[in-house]
Parts: structure tokens; sequence; C-alpha cells
């Protein structure tokens, strides 16, 4: 599990180097209209949906797949960052940015299996807050980078995007070299290990199993109807549900950074600095909410994180204009984000069975990533035509009827705490 976060730790510095100066590099460089950038923040945001049911699937049709599949993720990711220096209008990048998410949808889905394969339902929320944590710091780092490439150089964005591209050819050699593609939990392992030391009778025994002597398979090999076909599961679907409608009103990153800019006024230089505010308050909150999560249910800190989005969403509309606004912002900001990404995944994992896990979590990322795809467009058509405020208004109407929504979604007593 601590290879898998440095992976990702290194991955989120590449990726998060191109986010945190991406916003403004296609507003304020390339000129582009709210609309414009709202396209592309959603291809950003929302392509991957069209892959992870696919990674997840190819993950979960052999064992020790979920390694594979997503390594081939994270390099294709890194593949595409040199491309961003040859794409200079709105339809290359987009090309771009559309290969580059394919490759973290398929990565996803198979990294969050592997988290979840390797942990037990009683430390699971505490296994994907350490993971969160650790890629967080790279979100830290990422930004810091790119701040710094920017200030030193002539030609900063060239030079952004190719030191990125460089960082995440490393993650993709820690990954294929240190981290193990088992993907037995701990319960199995010992399942097996007792099976193999007890015969018939209650008799032990010891070694391999005789020649020609193979378990039988008990489950049908994983597809793609089997994944789908676990929406029919009530807690797979209220999930699901709930993360697709909370979705729909959950403004991105880049969004909200443009608006906190506008409303104090930043530089453009000083631009890459405000995701460091975000990825610290995750940094810090991600290990104590996830444990939090396994002692008062995932479900009701899911919820509690969109409730400090909605706060976010109240401080832009306000007419605070003090000095420590930002830093509440960002520290909500960073607190939805610790409340609600490790713990949505630690939630479904209670649902899914294993031979389907990499499937099912996808199902649920899928939903997620398709409404947050919708919202890109939705909220840059809406600043475009009505401006900013009405924009983010509207979507903080939204987010509170999820909410609600989302409260009236409860768990039936046969299915237990969610």
């Amino acid at each position: 599990m601590l290879a898998l976060g440095t992976v990702s730790l290194i991955t989120d510095v590449s990726s998060e180097m191109v986010t945190a100066v991406l916003p403004l590099y296609l507003v304020a460089g390339l000129g582009l209209s709210p609309l414009g950038f709202g396209l592309l923040d959603g291809v950003y945001n929302g392509f991957s949906a069209l892959v992870r049911l696919l990674g997840g699937h190819l993950a979960d049709r052999g064992g020790g797949r979920h390694k594979w599949v997503a390594g081939f993720g994270y390099g294709l990711s890194a593949a595409c960052k040199p491309l961003l220096l040859l794409a200079h209008s709105l339809t290359p990048i987009g090309l771009v940015l559309a290969a580059d998410r394919t490759g973290k949808g398929l990565r996803t889905a198979p990294r969050d299996a592997l988290i979840s394969l390797s942990s037990t339902p009683a430390t699971r929320g505490r296994a994907f807050g350490v993971h969160r944590a650790m890629d967080t710091a790279g979100a830290l780092l990422g930004p810091l980078v790119a701040f710094l490439i920017l200030r030193a150089t002539v030609d900063g964005y060239d030079a952004v995007f190719t030191v990125s591209f460089c960082v995440a050819v490393v993650g993709v050699l820690v990954l294929v070299l240190f981290v193990p593609g088992d993907t037995r939990t701990k319960a199995a392992a010992q399942t097996t290990e007792a099976t193999s030391s007890t015969g018939p009778g209650g008799s032990t025994r010891s070694g391999p199993p005789p020649a020609g002597e193979r378990p039988a398979r008990t489950t049908p090999p994983p597809t793609l109807r089997a994944a789908l076909s676990l929406l029919a599961t009530p807690a797979v679907r209220r999930i699901t549900l709930c993360a697709l409608l909370l979705g729909l009103a959950t403004v991105s990153d880049a969004f909200v950074f443009l608006l906190l800019q506008r409303r104090l006024g930043v530089p453009d230089r000083w631009f890459a600095l405000l995701p460091l505010g975000t990825a610290a308050a995750f940094l810090l909150l991600a290990v104590p909410l996830g444990r939090l999560a396994d002692r008062i249910g995932s479900r009701r800190l899911f919820l509690a994180g969109h409730g400090a989005l909605l706060l976010v969403y109240a401080l832009l509309l306000s007419a605070w204009h003090g000095t420590a606004l930002p830093y509440v912002v960002l520290l909500l900001h960073g607190g939805f984000y610790a409340a609600t990404d490790g713990v949505l995944m630690a939630a479904a994992s209670e649902s899914v069975p294993e031979e389907l896990r990499s499937s099912g979590l996808a199902l649920v990322q899928t939903g997620q990533a398709l409404a947050r795809f919708v919202c890109s467009l939705g909220f840059g058509a809406a600043w475009t035509a009505w401006g900013d405020r009405t924009a983010l208004t509207v979507s903080a109407v939204l987010l509170t009827v999820g909410v609600l929504v989302a409260l009236a979604l409860r768990p039936t007593a046969s299915e237990g705490p969610a």
C-alpha cells in the first residue's frame, strides 16, 4: 500500500503541475471563453468516465491484472504530457486531455481495488485515507513546483509540461518495480492457508495440494453485464445515485480557483499557489477523516463533506472580503475532498464482491465522473450567459437539493449501515 501511495504521490506531482497552470494557460494565455474552458475542463474531469468500466473489467478478468491495467493507464497519461507542447488550439488540446484522462480512467478503479483488497472492512477507511494523504502530498508539491518553474523560466508553460512528463515517467517505473500484483485479501490468504493445512476429517497436512488437484471455480468469470447487474443491488444503486446527484452540483476545482482569484484580485503569477491550500487541507484531514468514517459510517461523512462544499459556495457568494477568506475557502475545499474522495470508495467496497471489486468501484466512479462532466459544461455555459455569481448560485441550489435527496436515500434495516 505504501508503494502504491508513492506512485500516486509522484504521479500527482506531475498531473497537478499541469492542473495548476492549465486554467490560466487556457483562459489568459490562449484566450478561451468560460464556455470553451468549461468544455475542456469537462473533458479533463469527466472523460475518464467513458473508460473506467473497461479498466475495471480488464482488471477483474484475471488475478493480478489490477497492477498491470493500472500501469498502462499511468503510462498513457505520462505519454500525453509532452503533447501539450504541440497543442495550441481548442481541438488538439481537447484530444490530448481526452487521452490523458483515458489513462486516468483505466487506472483509477484497479488502483482503488488494490487498496480495497489489501485491507479489511474495519480498516478500509483508514487505508483509503492513508493513500489519499500520500496522493495529496503530490497534489501539494505539484503546484509549488509549477510556481517555481514559472518564476524561473521565460517559456514557463512549456517548461512545466516538460518537467511534468519526466516526473510521470518516474511514477510509472516505481509502479512496475515496487508495487506487488497479488490482490488477495488477508482473509482470503488465511482461508487458503487453512485449507491447505487441514485435510478431510480435520487432519492436518502441509505442502502444496496433490498433483492434478485444483481448487474448483465457484464463481463465473467477471463480465461487464455482471458489473452492470450490481445496480440491482440496493446498496450499490443507492450509493451510485448519491454520487451522481451530488456530482451534478460539484463545481470543478479550476472554476473555484478562478472565482477565488476574481474575488481577491490575485495576480496571475500567484494563481498556481491557490491549489496548495486545498491540497494542504486534504493532506492534513484525509487520515483523520478516514478513521472517523470507520467509526461513524462513511455515508454520514460523505454527506458532511458536501456540506463543507456548500459552505465554500456560500462564502464565494457572500460580501465578505476579509483577509481570512481564502484560507477558510481552501480549508473547507480540502475538507470536502478528504471527507468524500476515499470515503466514497470505502463505502462502495462494502457492497461489491471481491471478484467484481474493480468493476463495481468503476461503476460508482463513472456515475460521479459523468455528473461532474455535465456540471463543468453547464457551469461554463451559465457563466458565459449570466455571469459567475448566477452560475454559482444555481450550483448551490442544486447541491442543497442533492444533499436533501441523498439524506432521504437511507439504507434499509436489512442492508445495515452505510
